[in-house]
């Protein structure tokens, strides 16, 4: 089956797509984004990448063999290594390693492996582990260390992330603590606090125009999820200074990630383009929300996880047009 994709309904076009082509192809988009967390997180990433992923492939391996008893074992199809990296990803550089195995096990094995495995799973099973953690652990999840520092990761020196200040800018309705924002040349390279997957929003953009160019995904839902997320932070921007401008919106927090890559996920979005458009203007329209309103500075996160389980209802209604069909006049 790792051999097979199956991404629509009859008639099949047979292509060299398969699923571990695709899954590692996203990891290779990731390289850019790695590379950046690694230079201005050093050891910290490497060592909240490493366990994320080992932790995945291992409790993927463990739960098919031991406790589902599959004869074949599909770990090797990229998707866990995947999971793990996009986990990774969504953490900060200093979060104890025994934190980080406790999020890869509930991603693996509550998010996907309980569903059946891979192409069964409703929800993204890497912000499922991490939805779970930064409920159980909101003090170690949000608790960020200042980019640059090389030493010991779990004794970096801590510091507000843009989303923090944008929230505090809303709480006290001042527009003057915007002023504390980096401006958008450091939030575009990465010079900022937050998760590995923050730090650079062009290492981001660089990834998917990779996948865009393989074909990997299609430009519906980032692009439908980015253009939405501008036009409404833009205009709450314009109705009042207290809130960031949309380009300050979208450089910070896990927008660009969410946006290229987790809400991209080929088993938790539709199928259809049409369906992937309501899927990203709904996704950024929940994020806006979220992150304005919200107790919590971010809500990318949430809002994929809400709209994967509106996902088949918008397969429903977003068909394509049966192959043979005659249109009624």
């Amino acid at each position: 089956m790792a051999k097979k994709l199956i991404v629509s309904l009859s008639p099949h076009v047979h292509t060299r797509d398969s699923v571990q082509r695709n899954m590692y192809g996203v990891c290779i988009a990731l390289i850019p984004a790695l590379l950046t967390s690694l230079y201005f997180f050093g050891i910290g990433a490497a060592v909240v990448l490493a366990t994320s992923v080992a932790s995945c492939v291992l409790f993927e391996w463990a739960i098919a063999k031991f406790i589902l008893k599959k004869e074949e074992v599909t770990v090797t199809d990229g998707s866990a290594v995947l999971t793990g990296l996009l986990l990774g990803f969504n953490l900060p550089s200093n979060l104890p390693i025994w934190i980080i195995i406790i999020g890869a096990l509930v991603a693996i094995g509550v998010g996907k492996m309980t569903f059946g495995g891979l192409g069964c799973n409703p929800f993204n099973p890497a912000l499922v582990g991490r939805a779970f953690l930064l409920v159980s652990f909101p003090v170690q999840m949000t608790t960020w260390p200042v980019p640059g520092q090389l030493g010991s990761y779990l004794d970096a020196e801590t510091a507000a992330t843009p989303l923090a200040v944008m929230k505090n800018a809303i709480k006290a309705g001042d527009a003057s603590i915007l002023e504390q924002l980096p401006d958008s040349i450091d939030l575009l390279v990465g010079q900022t606090g937050g998760c590995l997957g923050e730090v650079s929003a062009l290492a981001l953009l660089i990834g998917l125009a990779y996948m865009l160019a393989r074909r990997i995904i299609t430009w519906h839902i980032p692009v439908s999820i980015l253009a939405t997320v501008f036009v409404l932070s833009g205009l709450l921007h314009l109705s009042n200074p207290i809130y960031a401008s949309p380009v300050t919106v979208l450089l910070t927090g896990g927008m660009m990630l969410g946006a290229c890559f987790m809400a991209t996920d080929y088993v938790t979005s539709p199928m259809t383009a049409k369906g992937q458009i309501i899927y990203g203007v709904a996704i950024g329209f929940l994020t806006v929300v979220i992150r304005t309103f919200g107790a919590y500075p971010e809500g990318m996160s949430f809002a994929i996880l809400i709209m994967n389980a509106f996902t088949p209802l918008i397969n429903t209604y977003c068909k394509p047009k049966r192959f043979g069909e005659v249109v009624k006049k």
